[in-house]
């Protein structure tokens, strides 16, 4: 990341200590994003948005090195195992079948897709603001290769519950304020609507007791998108 000017938390060491792994890096000064940009003026947040977008654009100048598969190979494969899991288990998602037809329709659109750099987990949480302007990003743990793409879906789930200013800046900013095609919003769509079986999974596995509440943001962000009849959420007016 330093290579390309990432404003962004950087590693100062990295290791193990009784078979736990750690990492430490260097400490931006500030807040969470999450809990700052409630309080500020819309403009502040569309502002933020829009440099948290230009970073996000510098980390997919690096490509996956050679030996990782291609994103569509992962990724269908990852998606099936969702499907499959989702089905056996006890909880069923509205119009899932809907869901998984416009998944069926788009999915070939994931082949040839670029092999790059993703933070992975790019949202509100994870950007620390100052004095009412972007400071840099943190949490580059889960990072993978794939699918620049791939990344805009933390917007629908998590950022735009916080922030619709911010997350209307953030694609602003990583298109140098040219609107995206309908290429880039039928991904888009196609990541959120995998993103349903996903989510329902892992939260059973990993915070069940939360399930209620995740629901409740996989809802929000299909009616967004009225269960995908449309491609384009309902909270960006452009």
């Amino acid at each position: 990341m330093q290579d390309y000017n990432v404003t962004c938390s950087l590693p100062i060491s990295i290791g193990t200590v009784d078979n736990q792994g750690y990492i430490i890096t260097t400490y931006i000064d500030g807040k969470d994003a999450e809990e700052e940009l409630p309080q500020y003026s819309e403009q502040e947040q569309f502002n933020i948005g829009i440099e948290a977008g230009k970073e996000l654009r510098k980390m997919h100048q690096y490509t996956a090195p050679n030996h990782v598969t291609s994103w569509y190979v992962r990724k269908m494969e990852k998606h099936k195992n969702y499907v499959n899991a989702y089905l056996a288990c006890g909880i069923k998602v509205k119009h899932d079948k809907k869901i998984m037809d416009f998944i069926d329709e788009n999915i070939h659109l994931m082949k040839q897709r670029p092999n790059v750099f993703q933070h992975d987990d790019f949202h509100v949480g994870n950007i620390i603001v100052n004095n009412k302007k972007f400071a840099g990003v943190v949490d580059f743990n889960r990072y993978d290769w794939g699918d620049p793409i791939h990344e805009f879906l933390k917007i629908g789930i998590f950022s735009r519950n916080v922030s619709i200013p911010f997350s209307i800046g953030q694609i602003k900013g990583y298109y140098n304020n040219i609107e995206p095609d309908e290429y880039f919003w039928r991904l888009y769509s196609l990541y959120l609507a995998m993103c349903v079986f996903s989510t329902v999974i892992w939260t059973i596995k990993t915070i069940p007791d939360n399930i209620n509440d995740m629901l409740d943001k996989v809802h929000l962000f299909l009616e967004d998108h009225d269960y995908f009849s449309k491609i384009k959420p309902k909270w960006y007016p452009f």
